[in-house]
């Protein structure tokens, strides 16, 4: 295994960055807060497209209503397309609408009765975003019926405005609307329903598995992130949504559009139903690009972590850990599962893992129970873990993951995605199959492999002295998989290695009062320096656990 690490100073950041873009938190009826966003438009987690980035058209000007659609033509168009020049469009929505602020807009709620498919047994019920506050920039969502597509009339009358002063904008058919979400009896067969799944901002969609509430979200591409070119936030501008059948998955198709690329995208979403806890989500991704592009972004995920129990001395808060994810885990080709425990440092951090044909990636949420969290209204332990799974042979390449320094649990900060090991071309077209699961995934699922618990941290050597301020302590539990069946003075090997620091010291042991194997290691290192951190336990004549690793900066 490769492993790049590049650590930037914030103040050191490229000048094409922005440093005040954000991304969405939805409450209770998925309206965007306006402090849930990312700290940073590098990651390309911003859903507010600047108005010096130029939508092109819409992929799909019908001079009618309806008309025959399928993946393969679909996919044609957009191809057509990304052999033309970008062509810029100028925005159709009423000014009422883009002068709202956020507690104007989160006011206006979409009708349940006016539900797509209200009556339909299938159980889905297709509900739009109202256009308006960020999101001025309307896209167009289709229905699908016998391999026919037509134009869903969305309007005003379609939403409640409570007291929101729109004046004559609220009235007629709308130009199109900020995106589409899609309801359904997830955790109960009784009303009322259950968000199941939406696509608002840029190429942003999320989804949910029983009992979840919404956390990290992905993306439908990244466009040279944090590099030393400007990067392009692709947008989704059509949705075509096939109606389902009762028993059947959701499918959703989505034109992307950007000035370097642009895309056919389909989603084939899979409720958690029967004993399946999770909800799926098929995607295969068809890129085809107009020019060269550096550095191409697969299958992105985006979360936020500001603190758990290795880093929260920064934080003077009553709440033990504060995530949406507290880990990427990557499943290699090999078969090895790799935990990155993450971190919220003082400086802008990018880890590489090179990989050929992965199994699987994604940004991990472990901690079930209320008590890691003790936040009664953003109940963290309820927000899902968000795996991709890469369907086929992928080739080289390597997981990125993206840590940006935050301050506030409202700051997007995390970034994984997969990034191919050669440059897209001018010309080029690609496809990209993976699956999207959301939900719990908890690690005991595995019985052949233990999992990291927890990862702590603190100051290093004997408690109760004076010891040196680059000395850390770090603490592993590892639980599950056959540790959990040994006795406690079972001889266990740990193989741990310290990149750009030093090992004093190390002990394991069986920690009584939780079961869990707890590795204590001390680590020294130079002011300055960035340590790399990795560590395994081995037994029965074979690896016994994931493999943990951590990036550690002194005073940062």
């Amino acid at each position: 295994m490769r492993q790049l690490f590049d650590l930037v100073a914030v103040a050191q950041l490229p000048k094409n960055r922005a440093s005040t873009n954000h991304r969405q938190r939805c409450d209770a009826f998925s309206v965007p807060q306006p402090n849930r966003r990312s700290v940073l438009a590098g990651l390309g987690f911003s859903l507010l497209l600047m108005s010096s980035t130029a939508l092109s058209r819409p992929a799909f000007a019908q001079g009618d209503d309806s008309f025959a659609f399928d993946f393969d033509s679909f996919s044609a168009r957009m191809k057509d397309l990304a052999a033309g020049p970008h062509a810029p469009i100028i925005p159709e929505i009423a000014p009422a609408f883009q002068s709202l602020d956020y507690d104007a807009y989160r006011l206006i709620q979409y009708r349940a009765e006016r539900s797509k498919w209200a009556d339909d047994p299938a159980g889905y019920r297709l509900q739009a975003f109202h256009p308006g506050w960020l999101y001025t920039e309307p896209v167009k969502v289709f229905e699908i019926d016998g391999g026919t597509a037509s134009l869903v009339h969305f309007g005003a009358d379609d939403f409640l405005y409570h007291d929101v002063a729109v004046g004559d904008a609220a009235q007629g058919e709308f130009a199109g609307v900020a995106g589409l979400r899609v309801n359904y009896p997830l955790n109960s067969p009784d009303a009322p329903l259950d968000e199941l799944v939406s696509f608002l901002g840029a190429s942003y969609f999320r989804a949910l598995g029983r009992g979840n509430i919404y956390g990290a979200s992905a993306r439908g591409l990244v466009v040279n992130s944090w590099i030393d070119l400007p990067e392009e936030f692709p947008h989704f501008s059509e949705f075509y949504v096939e109606k389902p059948e009762a028993g059947g998955p959701l499918t959703v198709y989505a034109a992307m559009e950007s000035p370097s690329v642009t895309g056919a995208y389909r989603f084939v979403i899979q409720p958690a139903h029967d004993g399946a806890q999770e909800t799926t989500m098929d995607v295969t991704a068809r890129l085809y690009f107009r020019t060269d592009v550096k550095e191409v972004g697969v299958a992105p995920l985006t979360s936020m972590f500001l603190y758990a129990e290795a880093n929260r001395g920064g934080f003077d808060d009553y709440r033990p850990q504060v995530h949406d994810s507290n880990g990427l885990l990557v499943e290699r080709e090999s078969g090895e599962i790799m935990w990155r425990a993450l971190n919220n440092s003082a400086w802008l951090g990018n880890s590489y893992f090179a990989e050929t044909n992965p199994k699987a990636f994604g940004l991990y949420q472990r901690g079930r129970d209320f008590e890691t969290y003790q936040d009664a209204g953003a109940h963290y332990e309820r927000r899902p873990s968000v795996r991709i799974e890469p369907q086929g042979a992928w080739g080289a390449g390597m997981v990125r993951l993206i840590e940006i320094p935050a301050k506030l649990e409202a700051d997007d900060n995390i970034g994984a995605f997969w990034i191919p090991a050669e440059p897209a071309l001018a010309g080029e077209s690609r496809e990209y199959s993976y699956r999207v699961v959301w939900g719990d995934l908890d690690p005991e699922n595995n019985p052949a492999m233990a999992y990291v618990a927890e990862t702590r941290g603190g100051v290093g050597g004997v408690s109760g002295v004076e010891n040196a301020a680059s000395l850390r302590k770090f603490v592993v539990d590892f639980k599950g998989g056959e540790l959990d069946a040994l006795p406690p003075g079972t001889p266990l090997d740990v193989l741990a290695t310290v990149g750009g620091g030093v090992m004093r010291n190390s002990v394991l042991s069986r920690v009584d009062a939780n079961g869990a194997w707890r590795l204590v290691m001390d680590v020294e290192t130079e002011p300055g320096a960035t340590v790399e951190l990795k560590a395994y336990l081995v037994g029965l004549g074979r690896k016994l656990t994931e493999t943990w690793l951590y990036q550690w900066r002194p005073n940062a």
